[in-house]
């Protein structure tokens, strides 16, 4: 299958600030985003559950950088793209190149809740 990167995100992480115990948190006022491209974006998962109150819908995408590409992308990490912000699930996996060890690609999920 050929795999085509033509899709682009928009990362965006956190600032940091200290709070009133002398911690480092993140702050999401002061965000910073970056421009991502060279992704394959393909639809990952699909779950709805309903109870009286409310249905939940929790949909995700499998994010694939093209080859020879290594984004800075984190885990703590959201991702705005197609007119959604979506959170990223988990560490990024970064695939190193067979031959010379250097990351060849990289892979993420992202996902988005609501309901």
């Amino acid at each position: 299958m050929t795999m085509f990167f033509f899709d682009t995100v928009t990362r965006v992480r956190a600032g940091v600030r200290i709070d009133r115990g002398g911690n480092a948190v993140p702050d999401w006022s002061v965000a910073t985003r970056l421009a991502i491209g060279q992704l394959n974006v393909q639809p990952a998962t699909q779950v709805e559950s309903e109870d009286p109150t409310r249905t939940a819908v929790v949909t995700g995408w499998r994010v694939q950088s093209a080859p020879g590409t290594a984004p800075d992308v984190r885990a703590a990490d959201r991702i705005e793209w197609d007119g959604m912000t979506l959170e990223v699930q988990g560490e990024v996996a970064r695939w190193p190149d067979p031959i010379t060890g250097a990351v060849h690609h990289v892979e993420f999920t992202m996902s988005r809740a609501t309901g």
